[in-house]
């Protein structure tokens, strides 16, 4: 079964509960492309880049929206043309399904 990632809500996640295991992590990363998992395993990572400071801050402040609309909220680094974005549920200390969720919903961001 394939998760549309896109269409799914997140969920509160508190810790006690478990980050997700490999295989999990692998059954859900090919359905957000051009994410990575970081070498800790720990996070989910993705550049994305921008003709320009204007479409930068332009998806900067789509992915605030989308971030408090799902309460789960990535830490990012940005640029003149570049915004670099990693999410982690830092309540478990690793991933979780919505980690994978919002990625996904940031792809569709930028589908034409």
């Amino acid at each position: 079964m394939t998760d549309d990632l896109q269409e799914r809500k997140c969920t509160p996640c508190e810790g006690g509960t478990q980050p997700l295991d490999q295989q999990r992590i692998d059954t859900l990363l090919p359905q957000v492309p051009g994410w990575q998992v970081g070498e800790d395993g720990k996070r989910i990572v993705r550049r994305f880049e921008f003709k320009g400071f204007y479409k930068t801050m332009a998806f900067i402040n789509a992915m605030a929206w989308v971030a408090n609309q799902e309460g789960h909220h990535p830490d990012f680094e940005a640029g003149y043309n570049f915004c670099r974005v990693t999410f982690q549920t830092h309540a478990i200390d690793g991933l979780s399904e919505n980690d994978f969720i919002c990625a996904a919903k940031l792809n569709a961001l930028l589908d034409d």
